[in-house]
């Protein structure tokens, strides 16, 4: 079986603030990643998969800290390494960012340097990390951009990002992610503000660059569509907390968790106009970080939480081989008939 590169353990993450007291955004999360695999990790705006991500590449604001945790990266062959407690801009944190693990992030635009060509930007990860000179790493550059589809290669590598479409600046995002062959790719919705074919094609070529390096990708999205087409895994996340974990298949055949399953209900169908019906949107709305339940994080919009499910927080229940999902239902007792 191959050697998980990347093991998050019992992982939080708080927010200070002067004023208010802390907020815990994310709740001992689980997640582990293989190489040539992806793991998928969904759920509404809000619930903290992009600060889980950020969290990998020690990318939080000032005042969030990791209390409790263990972000374990061990690259084939190499010593395992404790990022959760590796000090901020350290020189192993540096080697690590966009060297061993890359990330895509979720808004080009913002994200590249408005100054600076593409090319210079891509350039400077390969000198950096890979010590080549200028023209060398501009070579590479124009391999790369080539790599991901982008026409005239040579010649948008001067270009800035605002001369770029929306999917030509995606697809230079990922060729910057991908200038120093990372082991673990940390794509953050990809391709939220993309068109539908443009969306088809980053798809595809994520797929075909990850056979073509080996790497392990986390894919960060909200769209069940996008998870079916490129996921192994798939963990759901409510409120900081992981709810439900397992294989595509697994958990998109059998729902455990019930936050799992109003997802599943609340996607449009393809019917005929006769057999049209209403879309089931989830009930309620999620509270705010300070106000969440001291139990399970989906208390208030369940319509099967009972007595132990807003004060006793669930266990991590297998429910199939790596299937896990946290809700009291799975472990509740059933009521013994009277005699």
């Amino acid at each position: 079986m191959t050697q998980p590169i990347l093991v998050i353990k019992d992982m939080s993450i708080v927010f200070s603030s002067p004023d208010e007291a802390d907020i815990e955004a994310v709740r001992q999360v689980d997640l582990t990643l293989t190489p040539g695999k992806t793991l998928a990790l969904v759920g509404e705006s809000g619930c903290g998969k992009s600060v889980t991500a950020r969290a990998v590449l020690r990318l939080l604001d000032r005042n969030a800290n990791i209390p409790r945790g263990s972000i374990l990266f061990q690259p084939e062959g190499e010593a395992a390494t404790d990022i959760a407690r590796l000090k901020q801009d350290s020189l192993p944190l540096r080697a690590i960012r966009g060297n061993q693990i890359s990330m895509i992030f979720q808004e080009p635009m913002s994200s590249l340097s408005p100054v600076h060509t593409i090319g210079d930007q891509i350039d400077e990860m390969m000198i950096l990390h890979e010590g080549l000179r200028p023209k060398q790493a501009r070579e590479r550059t124009v391999a790369l951009l080539d790599q991901v589809g982008i026409p005239g290669a040579r010649q948008r590598a001067d270009a800035y990002p605002f001369e770029l479409s929306g999917g030509l600046r995606q697809r230079a995002m990922i060729a910057m992610a991908l200038a120093c062959t990372p082991q673990l790719l940390i794509a953050d919705e990809p391709t939220t503000a993309l068109d539908v074919t443009t969306q088809a094609q980053i798809l595809d070529l994520l797929r075909q660059l990850q056979s073509d390096f080996g790497m392990a990708m986390l894919f960060i999205t909200h769209d069940l569509g996008v998870v079916a087409e490129i996921a192994d895994e798939v963990a759901v996340m409510y409120l900081g907390d992981v709810v439900e974990q397992g294989s595509v298949y697994d958990v998109f055949a059998r729902p455990s968790h019930p936050y799992t399953q109003a997802l599943m209900s609340s996607i449009p169908k393809m019917a005929r106009k006769a057999e049209r019906v209403r879309l089931s949107p989830i009930k309620g709305t999620v509270p705010a970080p300070k106000d969440r339940p001291v139990g399970c994080a989906f208390t208030s919009r369940c319509p099967y939480a009972f007595e132990p499910c807003a004060t006793i927080r669930p266990e991590r229940t297998e429910v199939g081989g790596g299937h896990h999902a946290r809700c009291h239902l799975l472990t509740r007792q059933p009521v013994e008939a009277v005699a």
